[in-house]
């Protein structure tokens, strides 16, 4: 082999390595902005609790991060394993905030949905519950009696 062959070998090779550091950086960058906006997680407007539970839930979506976070993950191994990058750390913590802030997102949105999910079970609870339901209970049934009378089917 040539000298001019192995130096044009290790030219494409940087320029391959450059390509690749680029995949990384651009798909790390669009992971960070299909993430939700931090206003959006913050801010409500709703009517009422399961209102805003719901819309909480919705905000609390990564979206398209995950897949732009694997193709960066997957770019970042082939460039590891080629040993393409002088410098790699930077992407390696980047990739590593990145998936915590998925994990995040995607835990509070679990912690969301289960609340969801509680939320009107309770409040029918505590609508049957206490002295005030049973005395509800038994209004209820004494204007049931009374309905029967009025229709002439009762003894």
């Amino acid at each position: 082999m040539s000298q001019a062959t192995l130096g044009d070998d290790e030219e494409l090779f940087g320029e391959a390595a450059n390509e690749m550091r680029e995949d990384v950086e651009s798909s790390l960058a669009d992971a960070w902005d299909a993430l939700p906006d931090s206003d959006d997680v913050w801010e409500a407007d709703a009517d009422n609790v399961l209102g805003m539970l719901n819309a909480l839930n919705s905000a609390l979506d990564a979206g398209d991060a995950e897949e732009h976070l694997r193709d960066a993950k997957k770019w970042f191994t082939m460039g590891q394993r080629a040993d393409a990058f002088d410098d790699a750390e930077d992407l390696e913590e980047e990739i590593a905030n990145l998936e915590a802030t998925i994990a995040d997102i995607s835990d509070a949105g679990e912690q969301v949905g289960d609340l969801t999910a509680t939320i009107p079970a309770l409040r029918g609870a505590l609508e049957d519950a206490g002295p005030d339901a049973d005395a509800d209970e038994e209004e209820e049934a004494a204007d049931d009696g009374d309905e029967e009378d009025d229709d002439g089917d009762e003894e």
